[in-house]
């Protein structure tokens, strides 16, 4: 017997290592895919999306995609259901509400954060350090394409050299703000400039040009700064301050900034509103809105505003807060909260 012992040894060892093989080898359960939740609309509300986005993804498994195709675009999906959350640089158009309505949709309506539209040149533009509003609808209004093509068409004594105009793309809530404010009429503008729902774009041509000119969102100069240079605008109502105001939180909330001061916002179909990962983002994007508007460089809301956004989206509250359909343009942020208010009150559930 003893002269057999090394073999059971060797046996014994072998079923001890296969049987260690085994418990190796056990199998998890397959994970089921993260929820996707996807945001679209507005390039100008985009980098507080995505600021949120970015914290979101730390406390959640739940996948957030972001793409800016324009407020304009973006309310296209929204109304026949295939996007579930839009950020806007304007409120919803009555034809927008309208097709919503026609396809069953309901959304609730949220402020979120106050932006002023920069109007933009390169650093080494020294002539145009301001420009009035009649000099801006001079430059962009339909009548102005082929008439002012200089900078000394514009204003004389300014260099005869070709503006290079740079703007939003014709789906974007900033195109539709500037043109109402600015011209007059919503869409109403010369063709013959650049133009791209990407602002980043438009960025980069304003940069590359010392007779360039453009506008956007006033969180893509505070990011490019040391690229652009602002330029003052007079609206000649020295209620709103005098001469020439250029953009800034203090000048945005006060409404100084006119005509460019606005109020962004968050839409949201009551049918993703019932779906409880789209409840836990949009609850977190209102806790997190302030700060990130903050960051990137917007007007946060005051507390009692964004209390009343909240009350909105817990009621699920349909409709918007701007019941003759589109653009308001000078809205400051206490006529914000008054429209607000009167809607929360007229329509509390």
């Amino acid at each position: 017997m003893r002269r057999h012992a090394p073999e059971v040894a060797i046996v014994a060892t072998f079923l001890i290592v296969a049987l260690a093989g085994c418990k190796e080898k056990t199998f998890e359960e397959p994970r089921p895919p993260p929820v996707r939740i996807s945001v679209d609309g507005s390039s100008t509300v985009l980098p507080i999306t995505d600021a949120i986005v970015r914290r979101y993804a730390e406390k959640s498994p739940t996948l957030v995609v972001t793409n800016a195709s324009g407020t304009g675009g973006g309310f296209k999906k929204f109304c026949i259901g295939k996007a579930a959350i839009v950020g806007a640089s304007r409120p919803i158009l009555s034809a927008e509400s309208k097709t919503c309505e026609q396809n069953g949709i309901k959304y609730i309506e949220m402020p979120i954060a106050f932006d002023g539209i920069s109007v933009v040149v390169h650093p080494d533009n020294t002539w145009a350090t301001s420009l009035t509003v009649a000099e801006l609808k001079k430059l962009w209004e339909p009548a102005a394409q082929g008439v002012v093509v200089t900078w000394a068409d514009l204003r004389p004594g300014w260099p005869a050299e070709k503006i290079e105009l740079y703007g939003p793309g014709l789906d974007s809530g900033t195109f539709d703000y500037f043109t109402k404010a600015i011209v007059g009429e919503e869409k109403a503008c010369r063709g013959d400039f650049h133009s791209a729902e990407d602002d980043d774009v438009l960025v980069a041509g304003v940069a590359s040009s010392k007779y360039a000119l453009g506008y956007f969102g006033y969180a893509y100069y505070v990011k490019n700064k040391d690229r652009l240079k602002l330029v003052a605008i007079d609206d000649g109502n020295p209620v709103n301050g005098a001469g020439a105001i250029t953009p800034s939180a203090e000048t945005i909330a006060s409404g100084a900034y006119a005509p460019l001061s606005r109020p962004l916002f968050l839409y949201v179909s009551q049918i993703a509103a019932g779906h409880k990962q789209t409840q836990n983002f949009i609850t977190y994007y209102l806790d997190q809105v302030s700060a990130a508007a903050h960051e990137v460089g917007y007007v946060a809301l005051p507390p009692n505003l964004l209390a009343l956004a909240r009350r909105r989206f817990q009621h699920r509250q349909p409709g918007t807060a701007f019941d003759g359909g589109g653009i308001e343009v000078g809205l400051n942020l206490a006529e914000l909260l008054e429209a607000e208010t009167q809607a929360v009150v007229a329509r509390p559930n």
